[in-house]
């Protein structure tokens, strides 16, 4: 089973994949779960290296390396014998691209890109995005995370989820709660 958990910085997306880990886990059940950038390779440390540098020449260089690192998660995973894949950041990663870029990108990855009828995106206001991002970064931001960028890329990405195939989670539900509901969806 091919599972998406994708949002804003800050949204809740690492947290409720660990959490579906762990069930996974205590259910006895196989996975694999990519986070993406990684820092396991050139395209996912190039990224990252990139959500530091202002500008729009940073921004657009850690989207780009940003999607080939998920390209690449996406061959490297694909014969692994698992009973669950889950990755977290997918496809949102266009919507950090330039306006109308990002569309483009969307659709171009859409339609190349295996798709699930498990992808999430966990939906929250980029003010409690950017408090969240604020209580854990101890002052050291990516480009991305400020609350005009935020705000910007969140517009951007509930236009694409408007394409049909997200389910869309509240993400200012309790994180336990909200985890249930992705169990329940899941069916564990």
């Amino acid at each position: 089973m091919f599972i998406v958990i994708d949002g804003l910085d800050g949204s809740g997306k690492s947290t409720q994949a660990m959490l579906l880990c762990r069930k996974l886990s205590q259910l006895g059940r196989s996975y694999i779960i990519r986070v993406h950038p990684s820092e396991d390779n050139f395209f996912g440390g190039l990224s990252k290296g990139y959500l530091l540098v202002e500008g729009a020449k940073g921004r657009i260089a850690a989207s780009l390396f940003y999607m080939l690192d998920v390209i690449r998660s996406i061959i490297l995973y694909r014969g692994v014998r698992a009973e669950y894949v889950i990755f977290v950041r997918y496809l949102m990663g266009t919507a950090y691209l330039p306006s109308p870029i990002h569309r483009f990108a969307y659709l171009f990855f859409y339609f190349l890109v295996p798709t699930s009828d498990y992808m999430f995106f966990i939906d929250v206001r980029p003010e409690e995005a950017f408090k969240r991002i604020e209580k854990r970064s101890n002052g050291q931001r990516e480009v991305f995370e400020s609350l005009e960028k935020l705000s910007s890329v969140r517009e951007k990405a509930m236009e694409l989820t408007s394409r049909g195939g997200w389910r869309i989670l509240d993400g200012s539900t309790r994180s336990q709660v909200l985890n249930n509901m992705i169990i329940e969806v899941l069916d564990l």
